[in-house]
């Protein structure tokens, strides 16, 4: 009877153990997202911590959490390679503790490795300066200002910051999520996602043209259709893409909400550029998916 008994306790403990390893197994993943940053390395750090990402060395401390930045690291700042630096950093660390940071190439970056300097501030020119090895005769430098040109050594396709961004996508599925830094159309989604993020690798490395369909303002770079006040006919639209990608909300950066992360279409859509550089100078905030629950996190949330 002892041995019976034993057994039985014995047979129940397995079942509780496995019970209990199977809800952890099937505990949904905690992702944290944030948009543009634009050379604001302390608004990034910043949105970094209302994540759990990141600890007051910069290192990451969040485990197994998941953490996408929508794109726009350039422009309008001075930190511009702090943060390429940096990103670069927890995409290794996150990895190494069963976590994952990923940044997605926005516009500005484009803008930057074709040569499209418009927004470009003094400090970002000196950013990049002794970055990079610079060959004084280099002729794709020559059309370039010369404060300009250590940036280009570091930016042109090819260079060794492009070849840092060559690592990145423009679209992103995470779980559930799709992540962009515009927007999504069906007919990119037609044109193939995977073939939209290999093309542009391709040209980052210098092996390519610039892909056309990352040009014009429907492109998935400079969408902003959800990120207004999108109409039925829009909503639509975005409700097509959701379903060819078997995705269950967009989320996306590139257009500042000025009262705040914001959804539209019934939640499809997700707008998280909040303009927290220091050239916007709006709140830092990001955007929490835990399974089908979503919500806004503020800096007074941190330790919650």
């Amino acid at each position: 009877m002892f041995t019976r008994a034993r057994r039985r306790r014995g047979t129940l403990l397995f079942i509780l153990l496995a019970v209990g390893a199977s809800a952890c197994a099937e505990a949904p993943t905690r992702i944290v997202a944030f948009g543009d940053v634009h050379g604001d390395l302390s608004a990034t750090r910043r949105a970094l911590k209302i994540a759990g990402a990141i600890d007051d060395q910069d290192h990451w401390i969040g485990g197994h959490l998941v953490v996408v930045q929508t794109g726009d690291q350039l422009d309008r700042g001075g930190d511009e390679r702090a943060i390429l630096d940096l990103f670069e950093r927890l995409s290794v660390e996150a990895r190494r503790a069963g976590g994952s940071f990923t940044a997605l190439i926005g516009n500005h970056e484009i803008m930057n490795v074709s040569g499209d300097l418009r927004y470009v501030t003094e400090e970002g020119f000196a950013d990049f300066a002794g970055a990079v090895p610079m060959d004084p005769a280099d002729s794709a430098l020559q059309g370039f200002p010369p404060e300009a040109r250590p940036r280009m050594a570091a930016l042109l396709p090819g260079r060794p910051y492009a070849l840092l961004l060559a690592q990145r996508d423009v679209i992103h599925k995470e779980g559930d999520n799709l992540f962009v830094h515009g927007g999504l159309l069906p007919v990119h989604v037609a044109y193939g996602i995977d073939k939209i993020n290999e093309e542009t690798r391709a040209w980052l490395r210098g092996d390519r043209s610039r892909p056309p369909i990352l040009d014009g303002s429907d492109s998935p770079e400079w969408l902003r259709l959800y990120s207004r006040s999108p109409d039925e006919e829009a909503c639509n639209e975005l409700a097509e893409v959701l379903h060819e990608t078997g995705a269950h909300r967009l989320v996306m950066g590139h257009t500042v909400q000025k009262t705040g992360i914001s959804s539209a279409c019934d939640g499809l859509a997700w707008r998280i550029d909040v303009g927290m550089s220091a050239a916007y100078g709006g709140p830092v905030q990001v955007l929490e998916i835990v399974g089908d629950s979503v919500r806004v996190l503020h800096e007074r949330d941190r330790g919650r």
